[in-house]
């Protein structure tokens, strides 16, 4: 079989796999159930998944122009690149979204800053626009109020006031999406307001959830660090001798703020020595943990010690002066990934030409883009 034929093969093969774990897991989250059956549960069947079509469809949607927007502004460059690929991820015994997302594979060299710029920014420009279209579908299109009753039922007792009720003892587990500047706008100023859900009940829209998760995963994207395409466009912005600089102080504030709050002097006023050395114990991995996020950060072991150590300080301080004060951990998977796998700094370019004004102007537009699309706590769990 030709090679072309089998990478077509390949990339067409796990977009569909991708388009059935998204619908599998855009079911799950409109109904509250699963698909695998377990003892007292009532699975899901054919009605539910095809009705997940309403979350893979966006969603995939939003990915693939993301990802062709790399794709061809890179071929106009006269880069090699690969077609997208896909990542499907089903739990099957637990929500997930159904994928890891997407990413192609640049196959050549890339000697300008111009050309990093240009395939950088395409990607989230296009994705962000077509998110828009989607959250505004989304919001000005919300099913009447009772359409929650179809998912829980239980919450006829209440009537449309279950949210005085629903929460006075939330199970664990409950998920609501956190605010960002775009999203609190087309909650404001979009939605029918007696049609908008509770917070803990917007989950179970799929155009919603399609939509907020695009921003989520642009703003991810636009993290002006690294080979990330924010990275990318803040590389050719400011240049390598400027970037070399902001990038891992921005990397390090990203870490400080996912750390923050985790551990406060006061965890370790416990009552016998157990549970002080326990804490201690779960203490040290954590800064080791935060070690190895930093091990790149230098190519002294030292200095990156000395910079974890810096930052674990810094946290302590701040949580003993005002100890409600706290970040979001969940970035911290991730601050481990880009710092240990994707990398602080940029590549070097050959050719260091600075960008025209209108790439000037696209740039920090992409930028004010990850403001609008950044959520200091995107997911928040009961």
């Amino acid at each position: 079989m030709d090679q072309r034929v089998k990478s077509y093969l390949l990339h067409g093969g796990l977009f569909l796999i991708t388009l059935v774990t998204t619908t599998l897991a855009g079911a799950e989250w409109m109904y509250g159930r699963l698909f695998i059956p377990f003892e007292g549960t009532q699975p899901l069947g054919w009605t539910e998944f095809l009705a997940g079509f309403q979350f893979s469809v966006p969603f995939l949607a939003i990915l693939t122009v993301h990802e062709f927007g790399h794709y061809f502004t890179a071929k106009a460059n006269r880069v090699k690149v690969t077609l997208p690929y896909y990542i499907p991820i089903w739990f099957g015994i637990g929500q997930s979204i159904g994928t890891l997302g997407a990413f192609i594979r640049i196959k050549d060299y890339i000697n300008s800053r111009r050309k990093y710029f240009d395939i950088g920014i395409a990607g989230p420009l296009a994705g962000f626009v077509l998110a828009l279209v989607v959250l505004w579908y989304a919001f000005s299109h919300l099913p009447p109020p009772e359409y929650i009753f179809t998912i829980h039922p239980e919450y006829q007792k209440w009537g449309l006031d279950y949210g005085k009720y629903a929460y006075q003892h939330m199970p664990e587990g409950g998920l609501a999406l956190g605010d960002n500047l775009l999203f609190n706008f087309f909650k404001t100023y979009v939605a029918d307001p007696t049609r908008l859900p509770h917070p803990y009940e917007m989950t179970h829209y799929p155009f919603v959830l399609a939509g907020y998760l695009s921003l989520f995963f642009t703003s991810l994207n636009l993290i002006p660090v690294g080979q990330l395409d924010g990275g990318h466009i803040l590389y050719a912005l400011i240049g390598r001798k400027r970037f070399q600089v902001v990038a891992p102080a921005l990397f390090t504030a990203f870490a400080f703020f996912a750390g923050l709050g985790i551990y406060k002097p006061a965890d370790f006023a416990v009552p016998t020595n157990e549970e002080f050395f326990s804490e201690l114990g779960n203490f040290t991995l954590y800064v080791g943990f935060l070690f190895l996020a930093f091990s790149r950060i230098s190519e002294n072991r030292m200095t990156s010690l000395l910079v974890t150590l810096s930052v674990v300080a810094t946290q302590l301080v701040v949580a003993w002066v005002n100890p409600d004060v706290e970040g979001y951990s969940g970035f911290l998977v991730f601050a481990f990934i880009l710092g240990r796998f994707l990398g602080i700094y940029h590549p070097e370019t050959e050719l260091e030409e600075p960008l025209d004004l209108k790439r000037q102007v696209m740039g920090w537009l992409a930028l004010l883009i990850f403001v609008l699309c950044f959520s200091p706590r995107p997911f928040i769990i009961s």
